[in-house]
């Protein structure tokens, strides 16, 4: 039995390197060093998982499962107190997440969704170009991929699912208690815990260098990357932000967390402390090898959208570069070779794109409703995005989980 004061061995076996895998995001976080208790505290989460969600599954699986979802599906669909009679581990569970943090402030999380909305289609390319193909130089969480063949559908699929959750999660009204996002955030979480409590029992699943699938540490990671590294890196390309709706962006990420199972420790208050936490996490969790060149390849070469027609081919290679030429100017020379992708690539998108964000961004500021018109046109791009990526198939969140995650 592992203590859980344990540190798994690749708590920051890279760090020094971390530092140069980051490329222009480096130039804008605060590097600030964690302190050696704080350094022991983010090997420690490691090996801590989501408390509540981990000891409600563990009833489903004593009991039965398939029934356990059905109720916890209604529970969340229609309230706890639809399901009569309600098991005692449901209750406490749902008694957790229908009682909102007293930090929790509604109208900052309306105006982080806005902002969101006001990245458009940049705010996209971003998360998929720097968040999701960078994240992949960590690679512990690539394993765990791996384990659980969430890759079969494709690169594409997953990322379109993904982007379905965020997109649920920044909809007007979202994360209200029976909004989308709510709910699809909370199925997620559920999801993860029965992909923690299956790879840790596979033999090919190694504890002590690895830590627990799915845990503390690589969850605040991925949510601070999800929903802070897209608008931390769109005000780049030109679309700089008031201290206000810094704030109310990191509040949005902050809820998110909080819903997802993330524990207060690892979840940001601030906007400078969002960058700082990002920052030192990156120390610990970022060890790129030969599973981070296995998925990042994929991702560059699969197109993002489906095209047709006789110039489908061109698009796509200019589609093609536009998204490497991202990855390459916020990741990096190091981060790119890590990841196996071309090195020699000019950032000619960001060029392109700041002058042209500014003058929408100066324009909205000064004209009247002209950030709401912004919020508005940015939304209808992403989403028409996501229907461009998925084609005749909707996204669905949670779709690429294996099969033992929808089944008993």
């Amino acid at each position: 039995m592992i203590s859980e004061n344990f540190i798994p061995s690749r708590h920051g076996v890279q760090r020094e390197q971390a530092k140069s895998m980051l490329g222009l995001v480096s130039k804008i976080m605060p590097e600030v060093e964690p302190d050696e208790q704080r350094w022991q505290a983010m090997g420690q989460a490691l090996m801590h998982g989501d408390a509540a969600m981990d000891s409600l599954l563990e009833w489903m699986y004593a009991t039965d499962l398939s029934a356990g979802r059905k109720l916890f599906e209604q529970a969340l669909e229609h309230g706890i107190a639809s399901v009569e009679d309600a098991p005692e581990p449901l209750q406490h569970f749902f008694a957790v997440i229908d009682n909102p943090p007293a930090w929790l402030n509604r109208r900052q999380l309306e105006l982080g969704s806005k902002i969101h909305h006001r990245s458009g289609v940049d705010g996209v390319y971003l998360a998929r170009d720097v968040a999701f193909v960078g994240g992949y130089q960590a690679s512990a969480f690539n394993k765990t991929l791996l384990l659980t063949g969430a890759l079969k559908k494709g690169p594409s699929r997953r990322f379109a699912e993904t982007l379905q959750w965020g997109l649920d999660c920044t909809a007007d009204g979202g994360l209200q208690r029976f909004g989308v996002g709510f709910k699809s955030t909370i199925r997620v979480r559920l999801i993860h815990a029965i992909v923690r409590r299956h790879v840790q029992q596979l033999p090919q699943w190694k504890m002590r260098e690895w830590g627990l699938p799915i845990n503390q540490t690589d969850m605040s990671a991925t949510l601070l990357g999800a929903l802070f590294v897209p608008v931390l890196c769109s005000q780049i390309l030109g679309m700089p932000l008031l201290e206000q709706e810094r704030e109310a962006v990191t509040h949005h990420a902050r809820y998110v967390g909080w819903l997802m199972g993330v524990e207060e420790g690892w979840l940001p208050q601030s906007h400078r402390q969002a960058m700082v936490m990002l920052y030192q996490l990156l120390l610990s969790i970022s060890n790129a090898d030969e599973t981070s060149v296995q998925l990042a390849q994929p991702m560059m070469t699969a197109p993002l959208r489906q095209r047709s027609g006789f110039t489908a081919r061109w698009r796509e290679r200019y589609e093609r570069e536009l998204h490497l030429s991202l990855s390459r100017a916020f990741l990096g020379r190091k981060g790119m070779r890590n990841l196996g992708l071309p090195t020699n690539v000019l950032p000619w998108y960001p060029a392109l794109a700041l002058p042209r964000n500014l003058a929408v961004q100066a324009l909205s500021r000064i004209m009247p409703g002209g950030l709401e018109r912004q919020a508005q046109r940015g939304r209808a791009a992403q989403e028409m995005l996501l229907a461009d990526i998925c084609g005749a198939q909707p996204a669905q969140v949670g779709g690429a989980a294996p099969q033992y995650a929808t089944h008993h």
